[in-house]
Parts: C-alpha cells; structure tokens; sequence
C-alpha cells in the first residue's frame, strides 16, 4: 500500500497558482485560484509529522495542523475540517490572512531541511472553505441555556471568538460594536483581495444563527456608560482593538491629502461594500490618477499600495525606513506588491510634507543602519546630507496603531490602563482592576495579528466561565449559611 504522507522528497512544493498580475491588479478579488482536491491531498502528503511538530509550536493557536495535514492527505476532509475547527474560530480566516510564512509554515521542519515547506495556509483554507460549501458549518445548538449574561465590547475578532465559546456553554452573549457591520478590522480594515467580505459576514451569520445578540452603532460611553453595562451583565469583556492612527510629526503634516491609512482603507472597503462615500466619490480618498506614497512597512501599509494600484493610480511608492530583510510585514505581502508594480524605496525616511495647501511632494532623507535597538533589528540613522524630493498627491500614513482613550471614552475614570494607553489585566485571570470585566485582544497586547486575537477571546472566554461559576459557587454557599 503507497504511503500517504512524508512525500516531500517526492512531491514538489505548490501553492494554488495566482491569477496573472494584469488580471488581479484589475479588480479587488482573492488573487489565489482555489486548489483542487487532488493537490490538496498531494501537497499535505509532504507533511513529516514530526515527533515535534514546530508548525503547531509557533500558531498562537496551537492548531494540531499535523493532524488535519494526514486527514486531507487521506481525503477524510469532514474530519480534517472537525480538528482544524476545534482550535481556532475562524480557519477559513486565518488561512487567508495569517503571516504563515512568519508563523505555521516559516517554522515547518521540511522548510527547515531545504525542500520546502508545506503550504500549510492554502490547505486550512482549503479545507475550511469545503466545510462551508458541504453545509458540514453549523450554528451552535446549545444543550443547556444558562440565564448568565456576558456584554462584549467589540465585534472584531476577538469579541467573536469569545463570544462562541462562551455560547457554546449555554451563556447569554451580547455583542455592542460601534460600527454598522460586525467584523471589525476584517471588514473595514482588510482588503478584499486578501479577505472577501462574504467569509467574514457568512462567519457572523452564523454566531447570529447560534443565538448571539449583535447590537451595532453602539457607542459605550456615549449610548451607556461602561457601568451600565456591568451593572446589566454578570461579565464584561472589553474587546475593542487599537485604531488610533499614530502621527509622524514633520513640518507640512497638517497638508491637504495626508490621511491615515484605516482612513484611506475604511473608506475603499465601504466602496466595495456597496455604501455611499462622499470623500471616496469626490475623490479625495480615490487613488485614481494620482502619485501615491505610502510611509510604513507592516502588512497594513502594504493593503495600501496594492489598494492604490487597483484603484489605478499614476504611480506607487512605499517609504520605508529599513531595508528589505527588516521589514515587519509579511514577505509574501512584499512579494505580491512588487510584483503589482509597487516601487519600494528602502532606505528612505520622509523629512518634510512639501505643498501649498495641499501636498505635492515628500523632501526624504536616506538612512543606513546602524547597531539593533531592542527589537533586534538594526537601528535607521539618517545619512547626513542624502536629501530629496518626491512626487506625491496623495499620502497615506501607516505606522502603526494605538489605544484611544478608554477610561475617557467608556466614563470609567477608575478603569487602568498601563504607559501606553493598553488596558491592564491581571495575565491569569484576564481580568481588569474592575471586577467582572475582563479584557484580550489588541486593546491589551497592542496592535497584532488576527490570529492572536482570536487566541485571547478564547482564552478569556475560559476565564469569564470561570469567573460565572466561582460567583454562583458563592450565591450557593451564602445561602447554604
């Protein structure tokens, strides 16, 4: 009998081909062709299953991806889908956006040894994608219901991912989001041709399917206060993530045509979304025709310039103070912009916005690098005298993202929050200064990967249940004496 796995001397590495780059750059669709069955099989033969499975290690989640590696291998999908679906509350999310090439596969053993790794990534969504199209999905039928309520300030990934598990035992789960859709970031910050919207909306139908209560254009604070939702729910989870845009602060910042970039993504979003954006129609967030710069280097930045390029602007250029190898983003990302026609300036940090009212161009300043500062990368310093100028009518800021002002925003003075902004909680218990209000996700680890968001909803979903029957345990015990 042929064996089914540790093919990968055997079998080539594949990933599901791309479309052509004229084809994609036309539109905002997934740029990846959907793999058949047979190579799906085939490329999850090329798994090792290594006593020590690294891949497994280095997901936040801890997917048991060896395992539903040799069930696709073996074509028994229903069961690769049931493992893949038991650690993680949005595969069919993760195997679209996640950094593989930084997590999962960039650890892969077989990678490690020179032959390639699995394309562990294109086979979750491989997998996951089937599931849904073979109604094998289903909302969650609960056997218990349990008359506990939870509030859940935030639907983006982590609200959601609490938000099932804690149905999945039968409590009361109420969602508040300031925004008109579910999804958070997945909806309005990425991409289509990284995450089509119909994936993150069929996911919150189904939580809406299993019970869920979504409550939209809520603002805490505004419409209640923080403590008006403890005092009607047993548990609060704070789940809001970071989107406070940071600043670059230059001469010129302050220019007509300088914008942050959930600004600049939220609006083409909406656009493809089917909503009406003035500042979209008008064209003041529409790349069309325009010289475009974009100053950043992490995966936000790069669903800027390939933004730009499908909205058919004159010219694309990202600004980045490192050089390639030091670039927080995804490689892969890199990859994919480069090849739609983004120009990447390495090296480069802008020094000054140039324009009368409006911006028309970036004064730059080279940089080389010099010792690694506490990230480990090495650290930019400007190369004296290296000045120039750049084309631009359009700028868009990515630097990164913090936390807004909770305490102010949410009225709860007494809610602490550390040095910078992000909510403090004990890291057992997951739990704020404030009793029964727990926190995860960006708003208390800082701006990070969907992926561990949904590791911290998880996470705090234990520890809210926890909480729940601690509290009852006592209620019992009083009235017992």
């Amino acid at each position: 009998m042929k064996k089914k796995m540790l093919q990968f001397v055997d079998v080539k590495q594949e990933t599901p081909v791309k479309r052509s780059t004229s084809n994609r750059k036309g539109d905002f669709n997934e740029i990846y062709n959907e793999f058949i069955t047979d190579k799906a099989k085939e490329q999850s033969s090329r798994c090792s299953q290594c006593g020590v499975p690294f891949c497994q290690i280095h997901c936040p989640l801890s997917n048991n991806i060896p395992d539903w590696l040799k069930l696709t291998a073996e074509g028994r999908l229903k069961e690769a889908y049931e493992i893949s679906q038991s650690t993680n509350n949005m595969p069919e999310v993760c195997g679209r956006i996640c950094p593989q090439d930084r997590l999962c596969e960039g650890n892969c053993v077989i990678e490690q040894s020179g032959h390639g790794t699995v394309t562990i990534g294109s086979v979750e969504k491989y997998i996951n994608d089937t599931a849904w199209e073979k109604g094998w999905v289903k909302p969650i039928k609960v056997k218990k219901e349990l008359k506990q309520s939870i509030g859940i300030i935030g639907a983006g990934p982590a609200g959601m991912a609490c938000a099932e598990e804690l149905r999945k035992s039968g409590y009361q789960v109420t969602i508040y989001d300031r925004y008109d859709r579910p999804g958070g970031l997945l909806i309005y910050g990425i991409p289509n041709f990284k995450l089509e919207k119909f994936v993150v909306e069929r996911r919150t139908k189904l939580l809406k399917d299993s019970g869920i209560k979504f409550i939209q254009n809520f603002e805490v604070g505004k419409d209640k206060t923080l403590y008006d939702l403890k005092n009607k729910h047993d548990a609060i989870l704070i789940a809001t993530g970071v989107y406070k845009a940071r600043e670059i602060d230059i001469p010129g910042k302050n220019l007509k045509n300088i914008f942050p970039a959930m600004e600049f993504l939220t609006a083409s979003n909406r656009k493809g979304l089917g909503d009406k954006v003035e500042l979209f129609d008008d064209g003041t967030l529409n790349a069309e025709g325009k010289d475009v710069i974009v100053i950043g280097g992490g995966d936000t930045a790069m669903d800027c310039v390939r933004t730009s390029v499908r909205q058919k602007a004159k010219s694309v250029k990202c600004l980045y103070r490192r050089d390639r190898e030091n670039m927080p983003g995804s490689a892969r990302e890199v990859g994919n912009a480069i090849e739609e026609g983004v120009e990447f300036v390495w090296l480069t940090s802008p020094k000054k916005f140039l324009g009368n009212m409006k911006v028309e161009a970036v004064e730059v300043v080279k940089m080389k690098l010099g010792e690694p500062d506490s990230s480990g990368r090495r650290r930019p310093e400007i190369d004296i005298g290296s000045d120039y100028k750049i084309k631009a009518d359009l700028v868009i800021k990515s630097l990164g993202f913090d936390p807004e002002n909770l305490p102010k925003l949410f009225n709860a003075d007494e809610l602490v929050v550390s040095q910078w902004g992000t909510i403090k909680i004990d890291l057992k218990s997951m739990q704020t200064n404030l009793d029964g209000v727990f926190a995860a996700g960006d708003i208390v680890r800082g701006a990070s990967l969907v992926v561990w968001a949904i590791r911290d909803g998880r996470d705090a979903a234990a520890q809210i249940e926890k909480y729940l029957k601690l509290k009852i345990s006592k209620v019992k015990s009083e009235e017992a004496a």
